[in-house]
């Protein structure tokens, strides 16, 4: 998942970016009961911790909100590194408690991870095609086979949401997960402002 340059560049800018916005980010984190590791790690998977970025889609800011998605949060200014962070924080907290009560914890932020960065509807949908397939709709490992599939016409013209690309939130969640462990080591080193 990981290159070299790739891993460099997250540890410089773990000391360089990551202290501009640490405090928001325990902020947010507290308020929406989320680990403040998981939404830096989050926030560097969306943007690099760089208030400034956008996407060929439109999304904006350290936690790339849509425009519709910050208006429903009471964003006014997605590129505000402030309004960015806590409302992707309280995005996450509404996929969280969006996450049937039959998942186990450490799989719930999992599945809000998906739900934050390809939709809800398509969780909804790998969920039920797992469940064709004979396979757990509960868990982690049953999920990440099944997600891919929501790209292949077979599967997804029988779904409601229909076509995703379903490899791509299997890879958000394991980035996030590596930089936060990567964080999560790191943690003395991190400067203080």
């Amino acid at each position: 998942i990981f290159d070299y340059f790739d891993v460099a560049v997250y540890h410089k800018r773990i000391r360089t970016r990551l202290p501009l916005y640490r405090e928001w980010l325990q902020q947010a984190g507290k308020k929406y009961q989320i680990p403040w590791t998981l939404l830096a790690a989050q926030g560097y998977q969306e943007s690099h911790w760089d208030q400034e970025a956008r996407s060929p889609t439109g999304v904006r800011g350290i936690m790339m909100l849509t425009q519709r998605t910050a208006e429903s949060l009471g964003v006014s200014d997605r590129t505000d590194p402030y309004q960015s962070i806590v409302g992707g924080a309280k995005y996450l907290a509404r996929m969280i408690k969006r996450v049937p009560e039959t998942v186990a914890e450490e799989d719930r932020l999992r599945f809000a991870l998906v739900a934050y960065n390809v939709g809800f509807g398509h969780l909804l949908d790998a969920r039920k095609l797992a469940v064709r397939l004979g396979k757990n709709p509960d868990i982690w490992p049953a999920l990440k086979t099944v997600l891919p599939l929501l790209s292949q016409k077979k599967y997804y013209k029988q779904l409601k949401y229909g076509y995703a690309r379903g490899t791509e939130p299997v890879r958000y969640v394991e980035r996030i997960e590596n930089y936060r462990d990567i964080l999560e080591q790191r943690m003395d080193s991190i400067p203080a402002l």
